[in-house]
């Protein structure tokens, strides 16, 4: 007897099936390759499944989006509280955030911000998360000791982040993480002393 050509899943199995298929997918070719049809070879599952769970291949890249912030998101917003800012300076600097492979997924997902409103509505979402836990961490290493606009700082750590992200990824024998740490320290420091 044969094995059926598709497997019975939960729809929530299948839905998280989908977006690791669509994850793979952007990993490989970028967003050109982000087709209905190479999503469904990924993860052997009908074409139609992608409009039941996500309303469309654009609901399924808004879905990639948050499962490609989920990782760092879990880390950085454990339990409602961000961690202390060393340790989530470390986290965002570590090599489970600097993957080569996931390169082509964010450059493909943040180029595509700028001519999808679904995907620009989740990544609003995700930023909005983002930028808080790291606002919130900025805060907390600077208590009561200096006055910090920890929202305007945050917004300059990530920008510098994701400018090190980018070079690491593209360069890492001209970026290396403790260059990295070491540009973090000269734009925090100034502002909230040592963290």
């Amino acid at each position: 007897m044969t094995a059926p050509k598709y497997k019975r899943l939960t729809p929530e199995a299948r839905a998280a099936e989908l977006v690791e298929a669509g994850l793979r997918v952007l990993a490989k070719g970028g967003i050109t390759a982000f087709t209905i049809d190479n999503i469904c070879k990924v993860s052997g599952a009908s074409r139609g499944l992608i409009g039941h769970h996500f309303g469309g291949k654009d609901g399924l890249l808004a879905a990639c989006y948050g499962a490609a912030y989920a990782p760092l998101l879990q880390v950085i917003a454990a339990e409602g509280a961000a961690p202390p800012l060393r340790q989530l300076i470390d986290e965002l600097l570590s090599d489970r955030q600097f993957r080569r492979e996931g390169l082509n997924i964010w450059l493909a997902l943040w180029a595509e911000i700028a001519v999808n409103p679904a995907l620009r509505a989740e990544h609003l979402r995700q930023y909005d998360r983002y930028h808080a836990a790291i606002a919130g961490a900025i805060s907390a290493a600077a208590g009561d000791r200096v006055q910090v606009d920890a929202a305007a700082l945050s917004t300059s750590l990530i920008a510098l982040l994701d400018g090190l992200w980018v070079e690491m990824c593209i360069a890492p024998d001209r970026m290396q993480p403790d260059q990295a740490r070491a540009a973090v320290e000269a734009l925090l420091g100034p502002h909230i002393g040592a963290f």
